[in-house]
């Protein structure tokens, strides 16, 4: 199961719905550059929104290994994770919790360009992707944390379904 149909939103408001919706329709390598570009041009003000909470020993596979592929590999993985494709890695990124996959972000945006592959030069940002960057920027702080724990949980491959609610099933617990 794809995380992406599992409807656990972090985003409340209106505005953090829009740019979640803005996000979403934007292309596995637009939503690559945007996710890039919100931590090259926002820096430390969106940073994880608990960053002493993850560990790396969390994810060794996405945290370690990753770092020895070679940059086209890296950004395979990356492209399997945002369009929640069944691979081991998309699979270390969807068991982790939303916190941990901004942390998985968080690390990969500082290490890109050294450790990670970089944006390719001569990008042309799109311009779908610089109106939701501009969405973004206009948040406050809580909201852009917001919109990124909730792309962030979109990504990935998980195969754990979500628990049924009393409303879908129809009967009251018992015990």
């Amino acid at each position: 199961m794809n995380a992406s149909t599992v409807p656990n939103s972090h985003s409340l408001s209106n505005d953090t719905q829009n740019a979640v919706q803005a996000i979403d329709k934007l292309s596995t390598d637009e939503k690559l550059a945007l996710l890039y570009f919100i931590y090259e041009k926002m820096g430390d003000s969106v940073t994880p929104a608990a960053p002493t909470a993850a560990e790396p020993e969390l994810a060794p596979l996405l945290l370690g290994d990753f770092y020895q592929l070679s940059p086209d590999q890296q950004l395979n993985v990356m492209r399997a994770i945002v369009n929640g494709d069944d691979t081991d890695y998309s699979r270390a990124y969807g068991a982790l919790t939303a916190n941990n996959q901004l942390v998985v972000w968080y690390a990969w945006a500082v290490g890109m360009g050294d450790t990670i592959v970089d944006i390719p030069e001569g990008y042309q940002v799109t311009e779908a992707t610089n109106n939701v960057l501009g969405q973004i920027e206009n948040l406050d702080f809580e909201q852009q944390i917001s919109v990124l724990r909730d792309v962030a949980n979109k990504m990935g491959y998980s195969d754990v379904k979500p628990i049924q609610t009393q409303a879908e099933v129809g009967k009251t617990s018992s015990f």
